[in-house]
Parts: C-alpha cells; structure tokens; sequence
C-alpha cells in the first residue's frame, strides 16, 4: 500500500458520503413533491407560488456539486504538488475534506427539511381548499333548500289567494243572481199589477170576493192580495 492511499480511501468514503447526502435531499423533494401532485386531481388547489422553493432548491444542487468540485480540485491539486512532507499535505487536505464534508451534511440536512416542510405547507393548502369547497357545497346545499322553502311557501300562499279569489268570485256571483231574481220579480210583479192598475176600490173586491179572499184594506192592499193570488 503507498503512502497516499489512506488518504484515497478517506476521499472516496466522504465523496461517496456527499452523494448518498445529495440523493437523500433529492428524495425528500420528489416526496414532496409526489405528496403535494398526488392531491392535485382530488381538489381544485388555491394559487401556489412554487418559485421560491424550487429556486432554493436548485441553489442548493448548485452549491453540492460545486463543493464537490472544489473537493476534487483541491484533492488533484494535493496530488500534483506533492513532495516529501506527504504526511502534512495529506493531513491538510483530509481537514479541507472534514469541512467540506460537515457544510455538504448540514446543508443536506436544512434542505431536506425545506422540502419536507414544503411539502407539510402545500398538504395544508390541500385540504384547508377542500375543507373551503366542502362547506361552500354545504352552503350551497343549505341555500337550495331555504330557495325551495320559499318557492313552497309562495305557491302556498297563492294558492291561498286563489282559493280564497274564487271563493268571493262565487259569493259575487250569487249576489248578482240574487240581484237579477229580485229585479225579474219585481218586474213581474209590477206586471201583474197592470192588470189591475185603474180599476176602482169596489171591482178589486169584487175580484177577492170571487177568489174567496178579504176584502178589507186600501186599493194597493187589494191589488197586492191580487197579485199574490196571482203568483201563487
């Protein structure tokens, strides 16, 4: 074994830790993000800006990759200028390579709990709209039923108007039935009266006499007794 390959070694477990850190942030966001889709044909969503965290999330990429550039630049440049001190320049680059190593996991770690809290907000969102669509399709079924209420209420109450319309109608009706007999007997008394009209005292009683009926009282007392007779 050469006197560089521990450090090798080092290099390619932390670099190998850097990617498994990279691909753990990446998951986290596609859970989120499949979390945050999947939702997407059960409700119409509210407007979501979505451009600041996927922005910040890009920005980290940026920065992983260019740590790990920085890393294998620095471990390449170690290797080219290496002379006879080998135990300081490897020790130097395995502290560069610590750092790095610590910001790269920690960056992961506040990533991953961005998306993780991205995807949390945007549940959220989820299901305060559907909570808001179901009680505007309860509002909406409680406004029918009063609408219908109503328009029940209405027809009732010209139904009523109607009935009690056709009831004054008959009543009227029964007036003006009653108003036209009195005028026809009227009229058909006074009819009956012409043939009695000018005859004197002494001939009306003559006419009860025949027909067995008083005789006593004024001329229209005997035409009237006549005229009864007469309708009878």
């Amino acid at each position: 074994m050469t006197s560089t390959e521990p450090y090798t070694d080092a290099y390619t477990a932390v670099a190998t830790q850097t990617r498994q850190a990279t691909e753990k942030s990446v998951d986290a966001f596609r859970i989120g993000a499949k979390t945050f889709t999947d939702q997407l044909d059960q409700v119409k969503l509210p407007t979501v800006d979505l451009t600041e965290p996927v922005a910040r999330y890009f920005d980290y990429l940026q920065k992983a990759i260019d740590l790990n550039r920085e890393m294998a630049t620095r471990w390449a440049e170690m290797f080219t200028t290496l002379s006879g001190s080998v135990r300081e320049q490897a020790e130097k680059v395995t502290g560069i390579v610590q750092d790095q190593t610590e910001t790269v996991a920690d960056l992961t770690v506040r990533q991953a709990e961005q998306a993780e809290q991205t995807a949390r907000e945007q549940a959220d969102k989820v299901e305060q709209a559907k909570r808001a669509q179901a009680e505007e399709a309860e509002e909406a079924e409680k406004a029918k039923a009063r609408e219908a209420k109503r328009i029940e209420r209405e027809q009732a109450k010209k139904a009523q108007q109607e009935a009690e319309e056709a009831e004054e109608a008959e009543k009227a009706k029964a007036r003006e039935a009653k108003r036209i007999e009195r005028e026809e007997a009227k009229k058909a008394q006074e009819k009956a009266r012409e043939a009695y009209e000018g005859l004197t005292k002494a001939a009306l009683s003559d006419q009860l006499a025949e027909r067995g009926l008083p005789k006593t009282g004024n001329i229209e007392e005997l035409i009237e007794r006549l005229v009864s007779a007469d309708s009878e």
